[in-house]
């Protein structure tokens, strides 16, 4: 019986319908955990059931909602794997100010929702490459600054690629991981001390 199964550890996944979050939570449930799966949409709710989670409809950004749904829920660890990315690579850069929404008030929102940090670890999605200077780049590192200062982990993923990812059958540029390597590194990235874990190809570093 795994460690999970044996502590009845209870996780709660934020972005568990995204391209790892997808990967991510038949994993957990297998590993024994017990997961609450949280997406924006109700209809998505069904898929992660089957996958044997619960599923939680909420959305980041409804402070009252999102405090409930997780206090409620009462995890163990929280795993922040929520981007706000569009379907084609080439529209990424109309999206940048989303996606750094995410970073600053999605993550300052999740944290703000634990309610005890000596019972909550908290794990959450950054990049392994570094961005040019501006609002996309002072996301990042204020949601890696907001990790650690609740003394979490912050996991650098190398770009993703594989299916259902921006590059299915071309490679990214360096530092680049296959997505069902990120998500099976991200089991161990769980028990990791808190700090920075880097998630390549090549092995993972801190």
């Amino acid at each position: 019986m795994s460690t999970a199964a044996r502590s009845g550890r209870r996780i709660y996944v934020a972005g568990a319908t995204g391209v790892i979050g997808t990967r991510l939570v038949p994993l957990l449930v297998g590993a024994g955990y017990t997961v609450g799966a949280m997406t924006r949409s109700a209809d998505k709710a069904g898929r992660l059931a089957a996958a044997g989670a619960e599923p939680i409809v909420c959305d980041v950004f409804d402070r009252p909602g999102l405090a409930r749904a997780v206090r409620t829920f009462e995890p163990d660890l929280l795993l922040h794997e929520l981007t706000d990315l569009p379907d084609d690579l080439e529209d990424v850069p109309k999206h940048s100010s989303l996606n750094a929404r995410i970073r600053t008030e999605g993550t300052r929102n999740l944290l703000d929702a634990v309610e005890d940090w000596q019972h909550t670890k908290v794990v959450a999605q950054s990049i392994a490459w570094t961005m040019p200077p501006g609002p996309e780049s002072n996301a990042v590192a204020s949601l890696e600054e907001s990790v650690l200062a609740v003394r979490g982990v912050v996991v650098r993923y190398g770009r993703f690629y594989g299916p259902g990812t921006y590059y299915e059958s071309d490679l990214p540029p360096a530092p680049r991981v296959h997505i069902d390597t990120a998500a099976e590194r991200t089991l161990a990235a769980l028990n990791a001390a808190s700090g920075i874990l880097t998630i390549v190809d090549d092995s993972p570093s801190t």
